[in-house]
């Protein structure tokens, strides 16, 4: 079960040219657009990038042992 008040968001970074996914409980009179804003600018870009390209990396040298009789 999930907190029922919590917003997902996916900002668009013209630095790394992707959009990333953003999960905020913002106040009733909060600027959505100006948090976005904010948030974009503090987006950590090489830690992102690095966190996607080791979601994709290919292990070698993990296939399955065969027992022997």
């Amino acid at each position: 079960m999930g907190i029922p008040n919590v917003k997902r968001f996916r900002p668009f970074c013209t630095t790394c040219n992707q959009s990333f996914t953003l999960m905020a409980v913002l106040p009733k009179d909060a600027n959505v657009e100006t948090y976005l804003a904010d948030a974009v600018a503090r987006h950590d870009h090489k830690t992102f990038q690095e966190g996607k390209v080791a979601q994709f990396k290919v292990r070698v040298g993990q296939q399955k042992q065969k027992k022997s009789k």
